[in-house]
């Protein structure tokens, strides 16, 4: 079985495991313990806290762990925004795109029901790419809380220019969160300068359950979760010692293998597209052609049920989605796909594929090329 929905999740790798497996069993204390058992686990949390700061381009202190991407984009968007109306009641302005995770869209429609915040949606292309321009007209610097986008969009693939939208964000005095859940280890985030960031771990090769978000410390955070008060007071509950040392292995190893794996898995999905849209009349790729993730390919195929064809690649022994997996069962269209301008009839018709750091044989792309060509065929006969 060949799979391919990585962007859903990655299988845990063995050295992640492997730098977790003390703090499940020996180094097993609460790190907000005073004894020498607790110390330990608190000495091993700020370790991988420094890690992924450094993978972030932030402080230690600017890191907050939660349990995956979606709790650090409610946090990000609610605790944000949230700060700035308690600095600032009239600052009750979202920017946001139509593309974003249904964690970003969710918590946007939350803000908006219980604090009558005004969330307004930017455009995108037909590649999924946000036009600064059209960022510059929505800005109001007086009541703008934040602008919130994410890196790389996970059923596309587009890459977004976060260094202009963030440049043209800071100039209205706006704070600016990127949701980097299936950018990172792919890209480089250290160099964003954004003033929020969340990132997952399964994403990376991890097990399921850990995740982090960046918060600068100049940016106000109204905490989600009320407790002992731990993580600085920013999210509350008994830290996940062996996720967040996961978690900072995880991201060490992505950043040493970054290059190789954006040249030679970069290298694989292009052959990939090139042979699909060759062998396969009636296919299409969505998203930007360019600026597009090293490891995604996602195609419309007009007139064959995307779903149809999901089930023939199974029988051929691959495994891929429609989108994403939070989404998974639903009939409707893709709201992504709708958003860049496809019909709706057309959209039902879309296949991702994902692939992992690890290049397949070589001649694989073509094959499976071939068997994407077969599928299709297969349900439009």
């Amino acid at each position: 079985m060949l799979y391919l929905d990585h962007a859903a999740t990655s299988p845990a790798r063995p050295a992640v495991l492997e730098a977790m497996h003390p703090f499940l069993t020996g180094v097993y204390g609460n790190p907000s313990s005073h004894h020498t058992v607790g110390e330990a686990a608190s000495e091993a949390l700020e370790w991988a806290r420094g890690r992924v700061a450094a993978a972030l381009g932030m402080r230690p202190s600017e890191v907050i762990f939660t349990s995956g991407g979606t709790e650090s984009n409610n946090l990000a968007v609610k605790g944000i925004v949230l700060g700035a109306l308690q600095e600032d009641p009239q600052r009750r302005r979202l920017l946001t795109t139509p593309i974003e995770h249904e964690s970003i869209l969710r918590s946007a429609e939350y803000l908006h029901r219980l604090h009558r915040v005004a969330v307004a949606m930017l455009p995108v292309g037909e590649d999924g790419v946000v036009a600064i321009d059209d960022l510059r007209i929505a800005l109001d610097a007086a009541d703008t809380a934040l602008v919130t986008f994410g890196h790389a969009n996970n059923e596309i693939g587009t890459v977004q220019d976060v260094t202009g939208l963030m440049a043209v964000a800071h100039e209205h005095g706006a704070p600016v969160h990127v949701d980097a859940v299936q950018s990172a280890g792919w890209l480089d985030l250290r160099a964003l300068g954004a003033d929020a960031v969340s990132i997952a771990g399964h994403k990376l090769g991890t097990p399921k359950g850990i995740g982090a978000i960046g918060v600068r410390s100049r940016v106000p955070l109204e905490p989600l979760l009320h407790g002992g008060g731990q993580e600085r007071g920013r999210r509350s509950g008994t830290e996940n010692v062996a996720g967040a040392v996961g978690l900072a292995t995880a991201l060490d190893l992505a950043e040493t293998e970054r290059a190789q794996s954006i040249a030679e898995v970069g290298a694989q999905t292009g052959a990939f597209i090139a042979s699909v849209l060759d062998a396969v009349p009636q296919a299409a790729l969505t998203g930007s052609p360019d600026h597009r993730l090293p490891n995604l390919a996602s195609f419309t195929f007009a007139g064959a049920s995307g779903e149809a064809v999901l089930l023939e690649l199974e029988r051929r022994g691959v495994v891929s989605s429609s989108g994403s997996a939070c989404a998974a069962g639903s009939d409707e269209p893709s709201p992504v796909l709708l958003a860049l301008g496809i019909p709706a009839e057309v959209a039902q018709t879309s296949v991702r594929f994902t692939f992992g750091r690890t290049p397949l044989p070589e001649g694989a792309a073509q094959h499976l090329a071939g068997l994407v060509a077969d599928a299709v065929a297969a349900v439009t006969a």
